[in-house]
C-alpha cells in the first residue's frame, strides 16, 4: 500500500487507530507499534488517543490526535459511559478525515460506531484483545455491542477467535501480535545493574519480575502465595518486583486484599514484594535486563505481549498453562508452564528457575527463536491486507455487512 499521490488523494484509505488510553497497557502498546509499522509501509495513519495532549507514554513518529478525558466518575459504569460520550464528541470533529477507523477497545469502538451510524463515511474495524469480566448488565451489554457493531472484527489469537464465534456469533480474523526484539535488548554496565538491584533489595537475592500490576486476571494472589512458599523453604528468599498497575478498571480493592495478605504469608512489602508501578519504557527495558526470571501467572489474557518482550530480552519465563499461551509457548522448550490458579505448581516452577541455571540459560536463549516470527512489520502487512479489502469494497460501493445479531 503506497502513499496516495497529490493527483489521486483517494487511491488509498486514511486510517485512524483509536485507543482509550495513553498509558503502557497492552492494547495501547499494540496501537502505537502497529501505527508506526503501518506508516513505515506507506499507510496514511493517525493515532487518536484519549488523554491530555502529549501524554502518551512514549514518543511516536505518527501524527497523534488527543481527546481530553472527562472528569473521573465514581463508578466504573459511569466512567465507561462518560468516556464513550467524550470520545464520540472528539471523533465527531474528525468524522470526514478517515476512511477506516480501527478501534482497539470497546470504549472507542462504541464511540466510533455511533458516529458511523449517524452517517460518517468510514468503515469501523475492531480488534478484540480479550473480553473484560464486567459484572453489571449495562457494561456487559455495552461490551457485547462493541463486538457486534464493527464492520470487521480482528483478534490476535485463535482462542479469542473461537470465543467470539461461540459466544457472539462473530467471525473474526486473526492478526498476530508483534514485538521488535531489539527494543528490549540492552547492555547495562555493572554500576547500573547494581543500582537497580539494590533498589529492590536484590543484591544477593534471585529477582523475579512481572509486568501488569496487581489484578485478578494476572493471578497476583497466586503469585504472592507461591513466593511465600519459596521464602519459607529457603535460606535466601527471592524478590518479586512488579511493574505496572494503571488500569481503566478500579482494582484497588483486590490490590489492597493482596497487600493485606502479605504479613500472614510471611512476606514483607517493599522487601519481598516491591511495587515499581509504571516506569518509563527505557527503565522497563533495564529491569528486563537485570532480572533473573520473568513470571506471568495470568488466568485470563488476550495474548501475552509482555511475555514476548521478556523473551526478546533473553529473560527465561515462568507462565501459566492457559490456552492462549500455548499458542506460542511450549513447556520446557521456550518457557516453564505451570497450572493456572495453583500456587503450589507456580512455586515449583519458580523454584526450578532458581535451582537449575542450565535450564534457565537454555530457556533464555530460546527467546530469540520464539520472537523471530512476530515482527511488527509482518503484523502490519496482515492489517494492510484487511484494509485493502475493506477499501476495495468501499470503492466499489459495497454496502456494510454486519453480523445478523447486530442488525436486530
Amino acid at each position: 500500500m503506497s502513499p496516495a499521490s497529490p493527483q489521486s488523494p483517494a487511491s488509498t484509505p486514511r486510517v485512524a487507530l483509536t485507543t482509550y488510553s495513553t498509558k503502557p497497557r497492552g492494547g495501547v502498546v499494540h496501537t502505537l507499534e502497529l501505527a508506526e509499522s503501518l506508516q513505515a509501509q506507506g499507510v496514511d495513519v493517525t493515532v487518536v488517543a484519549m488523554g491530555e495532549a502529549g501524554s502518551l507514554f512514549r514518543e511516536v513518529s505518527v501524527p497523534v490526535e488527543y481527546i481530553r478525558p472527562p472528569e473521573v466518575k465514581d463508578t466504573l459504569e459511569a466512567r465507561v459511559f462518560s468516556w464513550i460520550d467524550t470520545l464520540e464528541r472528539g471523533l465527531e470533529q474528525m468524522r470526514d478525515r478517515f476512511d477506516i477507523v480501527h478501534s482497539q477497545d470497546c470504549i472507542s469502538a462504541r464511540a466510533a460506531a455511533r458516529i458511523r451510524d449517524a452517517g460518517a463515511p468510514f468503515r469501523l474495524v475492531r480488534t478484540v484483545h480479550h473480553v473484560d469480566d464486567f459484572t453489571t448488565e449495562a457494561l456487559i451489554e455495552c461490551q457485547r455491542q462493541a463486538i457486534l457493531e464493527p464492520d470487521h472484527v480482528l483478534v490476535v489469537s485463535k482462542l479469542w477467535q473461537d470465543n467470539l464465534r461461540v459466544d457472539y456469533g462473530v467471525e473474526a480474523d486473526i492478526v498476530t501480535n508483534g514485538v521488535w526484539p531489539d527494543n528490549f535488548r540492552c547492555k547495562l554496565d555493572a554500576d547500573r545493574q547494581r543500582e537497580l538491584r539494590r533498589k529492590v533489595g536484590a543484591e544477593d537475592r534471585f529477582l523475579f519480575l512481572t509486568i501488569g500490576g496487581i489484578e485478578p486476571r494476572k493471578g497476583s494472589m497466586f503469585l504472592v502465595e507461591a513466593l511465600a512458599k519459596l521464602k519459607a523453604s529457603r535460606r535466601v528468599a527471592p524478590v518479586l518486583a512488579i511493574i505496572g498497575g494503571h488500569s481503566f478498571q478500579d482494582y484497588s480493592a483486590y490490590r489492597e486484599e493482596v497487600i493485606a495478605a502479605l504479613p500472614g504469608l510471611g512476606l514483607e512489602l517493599e522487601r519481598d514484594v516491591v511495587q515499581l508501578r509504571t516506569v518509563a519504557q527505557t527503565e522497563l527495558v533495564e529491569w528486563l535486563a537485570v532480572a533473573d526470571s520473568f513470571v506471568f501467572p495470568s488466568v485470563n489474557e488476550g495474548w501475552g505481549l509482555v511475555i514476548m518482550e521478556a523473551a526478546s530480552a533473553g529473560l527465561p519465563v515462568v507462565a501459566s498453562d492457559i490456552e492462549v499461551f500455548r499458542e506460542f509457548l511450549t513447556d520446557g522448550e521456550n518457557a516453564l508452564l505451570t497450572r493456572a490458579g495453583d500456587s503450589d505448581a507456580l512455586a515449583s516452577g519458580m523454584a526450578r528457575m532458581m535451582d537449575e541455571p542450565d535450564m534457565r540459560n537454555r530457556l533464555g536463549a530460546a527467546g530469540a527463536s520464539l520472537v523471530a516470527g512476530y515482527g511488527w512489520d509482518r503484523t502490519a502487512r496482515q492489517h494492510i491486507e484487511h484494509y485493502e479489502a475493506i477499501w476495495s469494497a468501499m470503492q466499489a460501493g459495497s454496502p456494510r455487512s454486519l453480523p445478523e445479531s447486530a442488525e436486530l
